[in-house]
């Protein structure tokens, strides 16, 4: 019952062999390269090492990979590792691997592997939050991923800031080409631009965690509107899905104290006379992903 599962990033490829109840009994990373036929290539060199070194083969494979793909065309859209778009990842590397594979959106592996035995696990229904260089999120219901009808299901980063104020109108550019998304407010770029913006101070995430936690004022303030507009967002997840657990992922949702300061802007926003969905913290962190990637063999 062992199944690998891959990470396809923009830097690395992660690969494991994911046991039964959860162990992982293999992992290696390797470079990610540049063209696209290079990155097959490399998934498929891994695959085998992955099976050598398990010492056995026919292992089934689960790929998280950027973007997603477009069930008309069978192409990959909207991949920040641009090599992707355009090209049938799926049917490529069934040839290059010889076996079916199955492939989802790296956010969607994120919350897969926290629904099945991570944070969320238990819960019925399963928001997983990306909060990075990116915001992405994955819906799991009952166990099981729910992509939509054309797989951008969990696609909340880039839908509006939702109750701007005046100040926030029209809001920052957003990479996709409107402005005011919520990736463009709350990824870690975002975050970063906020506080540049309002203070006049250049500080990456880190440093404006670092400041916070020495009493900076302006660092508080710059994590207290991140935070604050992160629930505004979550709050309108909230209204259509209901999730049972929102489970937070990505570099950002490791500063501390982020999971309990969304749930308490959350009543603020949310349509109820009280919230009962859990906001968390990713249990398996940056293995996540590959794992969600080895459990998409789960799936009936």
């Amino acid at each position: 019952m062992a199944r690998i599962g891959i990470d396809l990033g923009g830097t690395k490829i992660e690969g494991i062999v994911l046991e039964r109840g959860g162990d992982i009994a293999v992992r290696r990373r390797v470079p990610t390269p540049a063209g696209y036929a290079a990155k097959i290539d490399a998934i498929a060199r891994l695959t085998a090492a992955l099976e050598a070194e398990y010492g056995r083969t026919g292992l089934t494979v689960g790929i998280g990979h950027p973007g997603s793909l477009n069930p008309r065309t069978g192409l990959i859209r909207n991949a920040n590792s641009t090599a992707l778009n355009g090209h049938p990842l799926d049917r490529d590397l069934e040839t290059a691997l010889d076996r079916p594979v199955r492939l989802a959106n790296d956010a969607n592996c994120f919350a897969l592997s926290e629904a099945a035995d991570g944070a969320g696990a238990g819960a019925r229904s399963v928001f997983g939050v990306i909060l990075g260089t990116g915001v992405g999120g994955g819906i799991v219901i009952e166990g099981s991923l729910h992509e939509g009808a054309s797989r951008l299901g969990g696609e909340w980063g880039h839908t509006a800031l939702p109750w701007p104020s005046r100040e926030e109108v029209p809001g920052p550019q957003c990479k996709c080409g409107k402005t005011g998304c919520i990736e463009a407010w709350c990824s870690g770029p975002g975050l970063a631009a906020d506080h540049a913006r309002e203070t006049g101070k250049a500080l990456a995430g880190p440093g404006i965690v670092e400041a916070a936690a020495r009493g900076d004022r302006d660092g508080l303030a710059t994590l207290e509107r991140h935070h604050d507009r992160v629930a505004r967002g979550l709050a309108t997840v909230i209204n259509i899905l209901d999730p049972e657990v929102i489970v937070l992922g990505g570099g950002l949702s490791n500063i501390p104290g982020i999971a309990p300061a969304i749930a308490r802007a959350l009543p603020a926003y949310v349509f109820s006379d009280e919230v009962t969905t859990q906001v968390v913290v990713h249990h398996h962190g940056d293995s996540s992903g590959v794992r969600g990637a080895a459990w998409l063999w789960e799936e009936t």
